[in-house]
């Protein structure tokens, strides 16, 4: 029988494809769990008021291809603005080698939590250098591999304050003014979940609040002020009040690492590490906090053990905290999270060593100072005396700075009253550089760089740059060729 265009085209349709079974073959499925249709099957099992009453009107069908090049050309139509935003989010160079044969190789997506250890040894063994990482930057004692981003792991650092806290009648947790919103958002919202309490106030006011059982502080704050806490949290220590602080990774490459200052519980986001922007997420978070709160930490732990040669064997450690053993009452709802970019910025600290991670730190703080020694030379006022990568600028004709932004096709922090704020990154250049004094000043000439160079003193106080050295196991130190 000869079949018309719409059956010959519907044969091949992306839904066949992607479905798999074919129309028998679903028959047979449906007969044997005692239905005469699929739409009869979701009919009984999707409650009746959360069914829509029409199908969405997204227009007719179309092929796989035909969808993906009209993706693509609104894609084209995108402006490719350089983003100095900042805000947790930077720019990033991923090392072709690591883009190559982990981000564009299949074969590391989908293991989320290696439960098979036994054929599991090689990602365990970059997300145990993951854990290593967090461990060293951060100055703690315990790290998991990796959580969902940077927001959620600070909800969950509430979280692991409220259970480990020795004051039981406590039910307040405080927030300091300066961390990211979007990290307040999800603070709010979870707060709401679990009954807390939020107060949010000026970090110098955290000692103020009565019925703390946690404070939360962002070492590098949102408009990039630089905060030395070691007196803040030996006292909150003290009152025994659980200190969480929020990290930027890459700024703990230069600064003293949190623990070290006193932090119980630190984490951050991991983007930074050779992990593309993507549009605003997710990206891995670390969480690393000390020894005796190993139990009630979110998150899965990769553990060194011996198998039955008495070889170094690795595997999933603690795992009766987590959601697929304790259900309900599990520390948190994260074992699975984002394990293929935590994989990326292991490797990318693998890739770069010490030496590399300190040069990339330490030319983007230089960077930073030399705009910042400008913008001042040019008779402008920047709200922080100490930065590590942002820079907050304040600025009389907001509209004109960022119309010549715009102009100039890039992107500057705009939420910020009377000021905008410029976040640099590894990808930023000289030449950015003398654009960025140009938009903010409104000035023709260009920015004596070399000069300013030479002349600019260190903004970071001695007593907190980092004292101890990182990455000092073999792995982090051998690996530095493609080959």
């Amino acid at each position: 029988m000869t079949q018309t265009l719409s059956q010959i085209e519907h044969h091949d349709a992306f839904i066949t494809r992607h479905i798999g079974p074919s129309a028998p073959q679903q028959a047979h499925m449906l007969a044997t769990v005692g239905s005469d249709s699929l739409a009869g099957l979701i009919a009984q099992i999707v409650p009746a008021d959360i069914q829509l009453a029409a199908a969405p009107a997204v227009g007719d069908a179309t092929t796989e291809a035909q969808a993906l090049a009209e993706l693509k050309a609104i894609a084209r139509q995108n402006q490719r603005f350089k983003s100095f935003i900042g805000m947790g989010y930077r720019a990033v160079v991923t090392p072709p080698v690591i883009l190559r044969n982990m981000l564009e190789n299949h074969g590391w997506y989908t293991a989320y939590t290696p439960y098979q250890p036994e054929v599991s040894q090689g990602r365990l063994e970059a997300l145990l250098n993951f854990q290593q990482l967090t461990l060293d930057l951060t100055g703690l004692d315990i790290a998991s591999a990796s959580l969902l981003d940077e927001a959620t792991a600070a909800a969950e650092a509430m979280a692991l304050a409220k259970r480990d806290s020795k004051l039981k009648q406590a039910n307040r947790f405080f927030v300091a003014d300066d961390v990211h919103p979007q990290t307040l958002d999800v603070l709010r919202t979870r707060a709401g979940t679990f009954g807390f309490e939020l107060v949010i106030d000026k970090a110098q006011a955290a000692l103020e609040h009565p019925d703390l059982f946690g404070v939360l502080l962002q070492q590098v704050g949102t408009t990039g002020e630089l905060h030395d806490y070691r007196a803040m949290m030996a006292e909150l220590a003290r009152r025994k009040i659980i200190s969480c602080v929020a990290a930027d990774m890459l700024s703990l490459v230069l600064l003293a690492e949190p623990g070290e200052q006193g932090a119980d519980v630190v984490f951050g986001s991991s983007q930074r590490f050779g992990v593309p922007m993507g549009y605003g997420g997710q990206h891995a978070a670390f969480f690393a906090a000390r020894d005796e709160m190993k139990r009630a930490m979110p998150g899965r732990i990769i553990g060194v053990s011996r198998d039955a040669a008495g070889d170094t064997a690795l595997r999933m450690a603690m795992q009766t905290r987590e959601q697929h053993i304790r259900r309900e009452k599990a520390n948190s709802n994260i074992c699975t999270s984002q394990v293929l970019l935590a994989n990326i910025a292991g490797l990318y600290a693998v890739y770069h060593g010490p030496q590399g991670l300190k040069r990339i730190s330490g030319r983007i703080h230089r960077l930073t100072t030399i705009l910042a020694q400008g913008l001042r030379d040019a008779g402008l006022t920047l709200r922080h005396d100490r930065w590590f990568d942002t820079l907050t600028v304040e600025v009389a004709d907001k509209a004109g700075v960022l119309a010549r932004a715009d102009a100039a096709g890039i992107n500057l922090r705009n939420d910020i009253h009377g000021a905008v704020g410029i976040t640099l990154d590894e990808t930023t250049v000289r030449e950015d550089v003398q654009t960025l004094w140009q938009v903010v000043t409104g000035a023709a000439g260009t920015l004596a760089i070399d000069a300013l160079d030479a002349g600019c003193d260190e903004v970071i106080p001695p007593a907190l740059l980092r004292a101890t050295p990182i990455l000092t196991h073999e792995v982090f130190n051998r690996y530095h060729s493609e080959t």
